[in-house]
């Protein structure tokens, strides 16, 4: 009897199409193509998105670097400082003394010229 039922549809031309023709799963197909399109545009501006932002955090990655050689040069010269000033803590005093009479007749001599 399925046989039978099978044959008939088949012989009318009714399976799954509506009287102008265009069938339903074609309309479904083109829904879910339509949606598929759509996610793919989605996932293709997200790349775009996520690109661009690893070229962004490698320029920072970048900058850190040079921020930490800077670092480093800074480290080593505020070891030369400290061992300058181990060395003779009196000649250190003796130039902060004459650097300080310095700028004090600097800013006298300003003043009394005007």
């Amino acid at each position: 009897q399925k046989k039978a039922g099978m044959r008939t549809g088949l012989q009318n031309g009714s399976y799954g199409y509506t009287n102008s023709g265009y069938s339903v799963y074609e309309e479904e197909n083109d829904r879910l193509t339509e949606s598929l399109r759509t996610k793919v545009s989605a996932i293709k501006s997200l790349s775009i998105e996520i690109g661009t932002e690893v070229k962004n955090q490698n320029k920072m990655l970048s900058e850190i670097n040079d921020f930490d050689s800077t670092g480093g040069l800074l480290g080593a010269t505020m070891g030369r400082l400290r061992t300058l000033s181990r060395g003779s803590q009196t000649k250190l005093l003796c130039y902060m003394m004459l650097f300080s009479l310095f700028v004090f007749f600097v800013i006298y001599w300003i003043i009394k010229l005007r």
